[in-house]
């Protein structure tokens, strides 16, 4: 299928208490109210992070989150357009596709200060948290948005990877959807998160490490050999789309893990051509669309967006996207217990090919 090229608008805003608002749209922005903020005082996030030495790896503390909005009725809505000024939410009214901007509960910031006193290997949490609203309409979903939409979708994410890869703080973005209050989910307007990290964060440490290893061992990117002994054997794959494709990998986790992995090896999604990036969104909302038609109900799950570290030129890393869905059998939920959490190792009910079958023989209509 050939793309039909669709430009990308965008305006940047400042909200009243200084955090910035960027809105995105396949139309001309169109602003028809003031720019609003929950407050206006500025956000005072003094974020902290402490060293595991015996996991190596940083944990995060951030106690101003405690207060963050928990599960609010739908006219105190924070995600929604400002309907009444005298209750202002994160958006204004107007016309366009997708908002991002800074998290009023940030985990990291930009300018975290030094942290006075606490134990060794103590520092500032220094990175920075945005939302982003995939759309005006509080009751959907992001496989509700068009092919369209989709696609600007993961140009939005491209946009703010480079943004903060400009910057030169910044080594590694994780972009990503909490969906279901089973997961934690505090709002359910349709929204998504990006963290971006001053450091390169364990997943990606190590994902980067075995991608090198095989580069070294075969002199092929992993994702080009992956993809293609996938097709060849054919059991595990949900959806191709040619340039883009969808599977339950062999090594899944949880029950129905899905992931979206473009045909030819990149390591960022602004490394994708416009083909591509079609492609890899209309892959990406065909799996979402699968999940809530399994069991008829909105499946819970976890969606994480894989790209590249920052630092350097990464090309044996491979670009993907992954799928963790919590339910393993209509109404069953997969709690992470001993094994996962104690080991690290995880148990699975069903294999990949079982679950890739079920997912096959989804009907997609009136999803």
């Amino acid at each position: 299928m050939t793309s039909v090229a669709h430009p990308i608008h965008q305006q940047e805003f400042v909200k009243p208490d200084g955090r910035p608002l960027t809105l995105y749209g396949l139309q001309p922005i169109v602003v028809t109210s003031e720019i609003p903020s929950p407050s206006p005082e500025p956000v005072d996030a003094r974020p902290v992070m402490r060293w595991h030495p015996l996991r190596g790896e940083w944990v995060m503390y951030a106690a101003h989150r405690l207060g963050r909005t928990f599960l609010p009725p739908p006219e105190y809505n924070p995600l929604a357009p400002t309907a009444d000024p005298e209750h202002p939410t994160e958006l204004p009214r107007g016309t366009y596709d997708l908002a991002v901007f800074a998290n009023r509960f940030p985990s990291l910031t930009l300018d975290a200060p030094k942290p006075e006193g606490g134990p060794a290997h103590t520092r500032a949490g220094v990175g920075a948290c945005e939302v982003v609203v995939f759309s005006q309409n509080a009751a959907g979903r992001l496989a509700d948005l068009s092919d369209a939409q989709m696609s600007l979708l993961l140009s939005v994410w491209a946009d703010r990877t480079s943004r903060f890869a400009a910057g030169g703080i910044i080594q590694s973005v994780l972009a990503f959807e909490n969906r279901g209050v089973e997961v934690g989910v505090t709002l359910h307007h349709p929204h998504g998160q990006i963290y971006a990290y001053d450091h390169l964060p364990p997943v990606a440490m190590r994902m980067l490490d075995m991608a090198r290893q095989h580069h070294s061992e075969t002199g092929n990117p992993w994702l080009a050999d992956f993809v293609a002994d996938e097709r060849e054997a054919g059991e595990r794959t949900v959806h191709d789309e040619g340039l883009a494709l969808s599977i339950v990998p062999p090594f899944a986790r949880y029950t129905y893990e899905t992931w979206i992995l473009p045909a030819r090896p990149v390591s960022l999604l602004s490394e994708l051509t416009d083909d591509e990036r079609d492609a890899f969104a209309r892959t990406l909302k065909d799996a979402l669309l699968r999940l809530d038609a399994l069991f008829g109900v909105r499946m819970p799950y976890l969606m994480t967006v894989h790209q590249a570290p920052l630092d350097a030129p990464h090309p044996e890393f491979p670009l993907h996207i992954e799928l963790y869905p919590y339910l393993r059998a209509a109404g069953r939920m997969k709690y992470l217990a001993g094994t996962e959490q104690g080991a690290g190792e995880f148990a699975n009910d069903k294999f990949p090919e079982v679950a890739a079958a079920e997912l096959r023989k989804v009907t997609l209509e009136d999803v």
